[in-house]
């Protein structure tokens, strides 16, 4: 089971937060000794695009560590204060500088070694007009037979664009929920 640990300090009071097991929990929970808070750590969102143009998918190449320099779909964390939908459509158009209209919900997965839970919506590009941030070397499109899938940067978008095509060629696009291990 992953197991953050990443309090030492409480928010709170600034007092020593050791992790414990507090009365009526069964998990350990970081837990000041001076004002008594309980600090809860939850999984990180990340949320995406699979955006489309015809028979091609947007890929961007990374400008930022982890995995500088290869492939991903626009993605990145949510960020308080907006929906899935929302930091889905704010990550594509500030990596890709794609406008897009999201179509669903596309892939649910599950990150438990890294605490994380990546979302990524089915998209279609209103243009090819791509203008990458600063956290993109290049924005382009790729037919199914030019990914550069040994270039992918991480486990949730190959399993994402797998699935992307596998439903494109069934001519039915489901939501797919998954485990990364």
């Amino acid at each position: 089971m992953f197991q953050a640990r990443s309090i030492k300090h409480c928010k709170a009071c600034g007092g020593e937060a050791p992790y414990s097991i507090p009365p009526d929990d069964n998990r350990e929970r970081a837990i000041c000794k001076v004002c008594g808070t309980i600090h809860y750590e939850n999984p990180i969102n990340v949320v995406g695009t699979v955006p489309v143009w015809n028979d091609k998918v947007l890929l961007c190449r990374r400008n930022i560590e982890p995995r500088y320099g290869l492939w991903t779909l626009p993605a990145g964390f949510m960020e308080l204060g907006e929906t899935t939908e929302e930091g889905a459509i704010r990550e594509t158009e500030e990596e890709a500088g794609a406008r897009i209209d999201l179509q669903g919900l596309f892939t649910l997965l599950n990150v438990v070694k890294v605490g994380q839970v990546h979302l990524f919506y089915r998209a279609a590009l209103r243009d090819t007009d791509f203008a990458p941030g600063p956290e993109t070397i290049e924005a382009r499109l790729f037919r199914e037979d030019e990914v550069p899938w040994e270039e992918l940067a991480f486990r949730t978008v190959r399993e994402t664009l797998l699935r992307y095509f596998e439903d494109r060629q069934r001519g039915e696009y489901g939501v797919h929920c998954g485990d990364i291990h």
